[in-house]
């Protein structure tokens, strides 16, 4: 992800310019961009002020629009009535390295399983003499697919 940051300026009339492309873009274009890994920045055009933030709010209520909600109602509640005192230092702190936290372990536990099915087709191919350290995992082994070895005798009517 070592695109550089697309910078877009917002207009009074709510339009996002692309300053990269030279095009007006809608909200669905910066998704589409954010999703393909890179990061923004949104300028107010006429004070520079940064409005990074309420673009990206925005593109997440109009996911959540689409998708009919995004946050539990209670959380949702918790939210307005608390505010910025108490769920600040959550959001801040905590959410996104939750957020990180959850996509790593998923991609980890995606490739460990990954390598138990890849090892489950190689464990059918195997020789009997090379699987005789692998006893205590035959029954977990056995789970898969047209497991055995292919060169183990067949039971004959």
């Amino acid at each position: 992800m070592d695109q550089k940051k697309l910078i877009l300026k917002k207009y009074t009339n709510r339009r996002l310019y692309d300053t990269e492309k030279s095009i007006y873009v809608t909200l669905d274009y910066v998704t589409d961009a954010i999703r393909r890994g890179r990061r923004i920045q949104v300028t107010d055009a006429k004070t520079g002020e940064d409005v990074t933030p309420a673009i990206l709010t925005q593109i997440v209520l109009e996911e959540a629009r689409k998708k009919k909600f995004l946050l539990p109602l209670p959380l949702l509640y918790l939210i307005i009535q608390y505010g910025e005192n108490v769920l600040t230092d959550f959001f801040e702190k905590y959410l996104e390295q939750t957020i990180r936290n959850y996509l790593l372990f998923r991609n980890m536990a995606d490739d460990q399983f990954k390598q138990w099915l890849d090892f489950g087709e190689n464990y059918t191919k195997m020789n009997p003499q090379d699987m005789a350290g692998l006893a205590p995992f035959k029954s977990m082994l056995d789970l898969f697919p047209g497991s055995g070895p292919k060169n183990q005798k067949e039971d004959k009517p």
